[in-house]
Formats: C-alpha cells, sequence, structure tokens
C-alpha cells in the first residue's frame, strides 16, 4: 500500500510523558532547530565507546553538521526524538531515516552515561517503533558494532532479529518487521 495516500501521522502528536519499567520518568518529543545546543551538550555526556557505536566511528566530538541534520529533520523520512529529563536534560535521542518508500527505515539509539540502566533506551526504541509503524514502515533495522552486546541484547528483547551485516564483519543487522 503507497503511504502517500494514507493519512500521515504528524510528529508533534507524538510528543509525550513516558515513564520506564524502572519508575523513571521523561518526557520524550521530536527535535527541533532550537535544540542543537542542548543535543550538542547531550553528545558531550555520550561515552566515547556508545559515540562509536552510534557512529560506527571515533569521533571526540559530534561535528556541528550532523547536530544541525538531527534537528533540522524533514519529519517525513527522518524523525529524532529526544528523551527530556524533568530538569530539561536530554537524556537520549533515537533517530530514525526512512528510504524514500517509507518501507525500511534505521534507527539509532543514544543514551546520557549518567541516564543508563534506567531504560530510556529501551522506552526511545519501542516510542520510534511505534512511531515507524504508524508512518507504514515495514521494516526497522538497527546497525550495530559486534561489540556492542548490550544494544543487540535489548533490540532482541525488543523482538528484532540479529543477523550478519552483508559485507562487513565487524558489524550486524539487527530488524524487525513492523507492518507486513
Amino acid at each position: 500500500m503507497s503511504t502517500e495516500n494514507q493519512a500521515v501521522p504528524d510528529a508533534a502528536e507524538w510528543e509525550r510523558d513516558l515513564v520506564t519499567r524502572s519508575g523513571y520518568h521523561f518526557h520524550v518529543r521530536p527535535a527541533r532547530g532550537e535544540d542543537e545546543e542542548a543535543l550538542d551538550s547531550f553528545f558531550t555526556h555520550v561515552s566515547p565507546a556508545d559515540l562509536r557505536f552510534r557512529f560506527l566511528t571515533s569521533v571526540a566530538h559530534v561535528p556541528h553538521d550532523t547536530i544541525t541534520a538531527m534537528t533540522h529533520v524533514d519529519h517525513r523520512k527522518t524523525e529524532n526524538f529526544l528523551a527530556i529529563d524533568p530538569d530539561g536534560t536530554v537524556v537520549g535521542s533515537a533517530m530514525i531515516a526512512a528510504d524514500d518508500k517509507l518501507e525500511v527505515a534505521e534507527v539509532a539509539v543514544s543514551i546520557h552515561e549518567e541516564y543508563k540502566g534506567r531504560g530510556v533506551g529501551w522506552m526511545l526504541l519501542d516510542h520510534a517503533a511505534a512511531y515507524a509503524k504508524a508512518r507504514g514502515v515495514k521494516k526497522l533495522q538497527c546497525i550495530e558494532s559486534r561489540d556492542n552486546h548490550a544494544a543487540i541484547e535489548l533490540e532482541r528483547e525488543m523482538g528484532f532479529t540479529a543477523r550478519a551485516c552483508p559485507g562487513e564483519p565487524g558489524l550486524v543487522l539487527v530488524e524487525s518487521v513492523l507492518n507486513s
């Protein structure tokens, strides 16, 4: 079915308060242009290993053009959800990027190192998957480093399947069928 004829959910409709299984409360909403400084600050609190896992390369600091791309999205093929602590601190980011037909989307999640272990990653991935499904995306994928055992395990717990990433021995393709 073509997504051109279906009602497309407005990203703003996906702004809400969430509570993790551990009882941690946070707000989630799509990133906006004015979030550049907060997102830049957020990435200074993501561990070097997690930055490498997120961007699949070593980066000491996330470049400004990448931050800009994450806060100025098209809201059709791309969305970036921010998890925000009640004190206003960005504690997580879940970026979704779909192909032109909105059939396959990739998602990448990052969590502030001081907020890991509270269930933020689980809730953000669940929120992003629900959004992608509502958009009509058929398959949601994560490309993970083989060394990112925590992310791969979390995704498997959520029903994703993992397999070798074609042509990339150091990577794993983790995917979930959302709509068939």
